[in-house]
């Protein structure tokens, strides 16, 4: 159904009271101008009651005083009402509390000069008074709508920045999965040929790195789509800190002299923070297998009181094997550590390439409040 305009509303208002004064002027036999002009002062301002309602409610309150006090109306007016009705429900509380005294000091003032008691309109102040509880109370129910609308909005906004950065979490964690695992992959694959013509036992241990690599791999991709869904992603539980080790043995594998030292008593830490400290070093290393032409990488996890500190230190090429600030794997490393407040520095040091990252423990617990992994041995 079409809903009517609030102009055409407003005109048919100030219409209908318009000529419900004309007609009581008939009926009492006191039809003149003076009573037409008087009336279309105290109707005609209902037009713009919705832009100006404490300006029409003076304005129509001035003509009923003086339809009043000619002796041209009687009974409720009900121009006034319409005007207070609208004031109640369009203005702010300072604004109506001037209308609501006006009308007040104004039918005072009618009753004393027509020599009336001021109780004698008594029926007329009820009428008003009804006027500006409804007016009040459009006025709050339109503010608790718009209260709720604002809060639907904010929380359409927080649910699509929410999807965006989960959609950036999983792009981030599938790069991370499928570089590193390509990279250990494209290394044994190139190795391949050559040991299987020299050292045929090599080249088996090779495959056999190569299958184990990329079951992993798809593992994690895996583990990271369950994620998706919190039911599964309980029983598939992401790799951590104690899952370290396992990506330098995978990268020794691979031909490198990859060495691991863990350093400090393991500390309690959130699962997120472990993860991304697995990433951290996981897309490092690939780094270091994919451009670095490195022989040697070093891992090092070193736990203090109040921060986990991770570094990959390779004897590659440096910041000359494209690894630059604009890589996307440094690029995600740095939000990696951003979103978990810490510092990442990276950069040539003498030979080779570093990657250093600080992540902050302080408050960082697992969801059941144990640590992260059990002590080193």
């Amino acid at each position: 159904m079409r809903r009517v305009p609030p102009s055409v509303v407003d005109a048919a208002l100030a219409i209908g009271c318009f000529l419900s004064i004309m007609i009581m002027a008939v009926l009492s036999r006191r039809l003149e101008w003076w009573v037409a002009v008087l009336a279309a002062v105290n109707t005609l301002p209902l037009l713009w009651r919705r832009r100006f309602p404490l300006l029409v409610s003076t304005v129509t309150g001035i003509g009923t005083g003086a339809l009043f006090l000619t002796g041209s109306m009687g009974g409720i007016p009900g121009a006034s009402l319409i005007a207070t009705y609208g004031l109640a429900s369009l203005s702010p509380p300072p604004r109506m509390l001037i209308g609501v005294l006006g009308t007040i000091v104004g039918f005072a003032s009618a009753a004393i000069l027509q020599h009336h008691q001021p109780l004698s309109y008594g029926p007329t102040a009820a009428a008003f008074v009804v006027a500006y509880a409804l007016g009040a109370g459009a006025r709050a129910r339109r503010d608790r709508i718009a209260v709720l609308e604002e809060r639907a909005r904010r929380l359409a906004e927080e649910r699509e920045v929410a999807a965006v950065r989960e959609r950036e979490r999983i792009a981030r964690e599938m790069h991370d999965i499928v570089a590193h695992a390509m990279s250990l992959v494209v290394l044994q694959a190139e190795a391949g040929p050559v040991a299987l013509r020299t050292d045929p036992a090599r080249a088996e241990r090779i495959f056999e790195t190569i299958s184990a690599t990329t079951r992993d791999g798809l593992s994690q991709l895996r583990r990271v789509l369950l994620a998706l869904r919190p039911e599964e992603a309980e029983r598939h539980p992401q790799p951590g800190i104690e899952s370290v080790s396992s990506l330098v043995e995978g990268v020794r594998q691979a031909g490198l002299d990859a060495t691991f030292e863990e350093r400090g008593e393991p500390r309690p830490c959130h699962s997120d923070l472990a993860v991304t400290a697995y990433r951290i070093v996981q897309e490092a290393l690939s780094n270091t297998v994919r451009h670095a032409e490195a022989t040697r990488v070093r891992v090092r996890v070193t736990w203090r009181d109040d921060a986990l500190d991770l570094e990959v230190h390779d004897d590659g090429r440096g910041a000359s094997a494209g690894r630059g600030p604009g890589g996307h794997g440094l690029i995600g490393m740095r939000e990696r550590v951003a979103v978990a407040g810490g510092r990442l520095v990276t950069g040539s040091e003498g030979t080779g390439f570093r990657v250093a990252a600080s992540l902050p423990l302080a408050g960082a617990l697992t969801d059941a409040g144990t640590p992260a992994r059990p002590p080193a041995s």
